[in-house]
């Protein structure tokens, strides 16, 4: 990517020129949804899309922010004093990062920063948490922190906690921090034990986003956060990674909301490892039987599928048949569907998925064509 105009926008804003840059991907889950808030695990990559911020430290404690994508806003505030949150919504994201690094007891600099972006908002694929680690990776920086990875996740992922009140798990912010070109990412979100599992080359992501208006999502999130956690105390285990079907099956204390929700999340986990095995064979004949399942269960048992993702799926399913799968990604209620396939699918699911999902659902839908892209990089000019 050319830098040149994104310096040259921050010269214009600033008057001086920035000294260095952060840069953090989005992430597509590619199976393993809503497991990481109840310690199970997740298979995600990080993304060739990504948010990046321009940056230099100021003399005094202010920070200063603008957005290319908001051109007409900017926001400023001062991380001497406490944080609260402001008149913008993205700016508070930023807010929020300083919220919690002044929590954990960490003088803060202050710094002029500009964003840029061309992660898909709304589309599910985590342009908050993209948001998060490179306005972290810009404080660490800056402030000679000496944070690892892993702690500038569990960072980015309190600022989304206590300050922004989505009660997310660590999935988002841990894949944009560590994420490695060409790989997948197996989290087990009890400990942050890690490994990279190799994408096979033959193999093309593609992420196609309904484009249908996601309402309530936090709400209904945060419902569903609740139940697993009735659900975990009811069965008596620490959380949802220690229970098993027999348990959730048996167990009559159990509402039925709270038995479909733990079922999801025992039989989803279940199928994280299980892809991983077929990744690792590349069998994409078992992988799209997996990412069937997945989606039947969000779409049953955990109830956040809506009919345009349910019918870019069962679409896709068609076009592709065993030879690749498709699943809902991210949190639901609207975003995105992510298929596994080979190349030479990927037009056919462009001609053939898209204006069928036009017709029945009286939408536009988005399709990219992804790669497996690096985790959080921060470098100076």
């Amino acid at each position: 990517m050319d830098l040149k105009p994104f310096q040259e926008n921050f010269y214009e804003i600033y008057k001086v020129q920035a000294t260095g840059i952060a840069s953090a991907p989005g992430r597509v889950n590619l199976i393993g949804e809503h497991t990481d808030y109840n310690a199970g695990f997740v298979l995600p990559c990080a993304l060739n899309f990504k948010t990046q911020v321009l940056f230099r430290a100021r003399t005094d404690q202010r920070v200063t922010v603008r957005s290319l994508s908001y051109p007409g806003e900017s926001d400023q505030f001062d991380v001497s004093q406490p944080i609260v949150k402001g008149k913008s919504q993205w700016g508070n994201y930023v807010r929020a990062v300083a919220y919690v690094l002044q929590q954990a007891g960490h003088v803060l600099s202050g710094a002029d920063l500009l964003i840029d972006s061309d992660v898909p908002q709304g589309a599910g694929l985590s342009s908050s948490a993209a948001l998060e680690l490179a306005i972290g990776g810009v404080f660490n920086a800056l402030s000679q922190l000496n944070l690892s990875a892993t702690e500038l996740a569990l960072l980015g992922q309190r600022a989304e906690n206590e300050f922004m009140d989505c009660q997310c798990g660590i999935m988002d912010q841990l894949i944009s921090a560590k994420g490695a070109a060409d790989h997948a990412l197996l989290i087990d979100c009890q400990d942050l034990h890690t490994e990279l599992v190799p994408l096979p080359d033959d193999l093309a992501v593609v992420i196609i986003n309904s484009n249908y208006p996601r309402k309530l999502v936090d709400s209904e999130y945060n419902q569903r956060r609740a139940a697993c956690e009735a659900a975990a105390s009811k069965l008596g285990v620490a959380s949802l990674r220690h229970a098993t079907l027999e348990m959730v099956n048996a167990n009559t204390s159990l509402t039925a909301t709270e038995q479909k929700r733990a079922r999801h999340v025992v039989t989803e986990n279940a199928r994280v490892i299980d892809a991983v095995a077929a990744l690792k064979k590349a069998d994409l004949a078992a992988l799209s039987q997996l990412m069937a399942e997945s989606h039947q269960s969000l779409h049953l048992d955990y109830e956040v599928t809506v009919p345009a993702t349910d019918t870019l799926v069962r679409l896709s399913q068609a076009v592709l048949g065993n030879e690749g799968g498709a699943r809902m990604t991210g949190g639901g209620f609207g975003g995105a569907i992510v298929c596994i396939c080979l190349p030479e699918a990927v037009p056919r699911l462009r001609e053939q998925v898209l204006p069928a999902y036009t017709a029945q659902c009286g939408l536009s839908a988005d399709l990219y064509v992804c790669q497996a892209g690096q985790g959080l990089t921060v470098s100076y000019f």
